[in-house]
């Protein structure tokens, strides 16, 4: 049988350190109040991970991957979650051509718009990112509005996935045209939880 490349590999040794790092810096046990409203007893802040260098370079790494996969030229989503995202794909060997950043609300001053960053154009391909997934209501905010704006949707990912419903939201929203992937989920950070069904 003949041995893997080593370029072939490297996507799936980042993907597992990936994992492994938001499973030690980014978990915390205790009673926690969700985005959307909901408690829950644990909680993954995964900037606390994917800030760190090492982390942040298999991330990098996996989204710009992602990105060529898909075809897209740019990269972002919403602050604050997805813009250690879209910068750590950025800083990759052969990043996509650009970040943004897609506004929650527009500025009533300056140039008011609602996508920031480089110009991009109207039909450009895109794929929208995300730190965690929930219920994944401000990753469909930030597809809606990329599309209101002109953009092509090619694809969402998401560094972790709660396996809550957000990801199959999210498809739904996205249509046969696109599809979502998620790097990891929680059933792989934290395969003890007491809610796993």
């Amino acid at each position: 049988m003949d041995a893997v490349p080593e370029r072939t590999r490297e996507p799936d040794r980042a993907r597992e350190r990936l994992v492994e790092l938001l499973r030690e810096h980014a978990l915390v046990i205790g009673e926690v109040t969700l985005t959307s409203g909901r408690v829950a007893q644990y909680y993954v802040d995964a900037k606390r991970a994917i800030l760190l260098p090492e982390a942040y370079r298999s991330l990098g790494l996996l989204v710009a991957e992602r990105a060529r996969a898909c075809r897209a030229s740019a990269v972002g989503g919403v602050p604050v979650s997805a813009i250690p995202v879209a910068c750590a794909a950025l800083g990759a060997p052969d990043p996509p051509a650009r970040g943004f950043i897609v506004r929650k609300e527009r500025k009533d001053h300056g140039l008011q718009r609602w996508i920031e960053g480089p110009q991009l154009h109207p039909g450009e391909r895109c794929l929208i990112v995300e730190d965690v997934v929930t219920t994944g209501g401000s990753t469909i905010e930030a597809i809606r509005r990329a599309r209101e704006e002109g953009l092509d949707v090619v694809g969402v990912l998401s560094v972790l996935d709660r396996l809550a419903g957000g990801g199959e939201m999210i498809g739904t929203e996205l249509g046969p045209d696109a599809s979502y992937t998620a790097l990891s989920t929680i059933d792989e950070v934290y395969p003890d939880r007491p809610d796993r069904g």
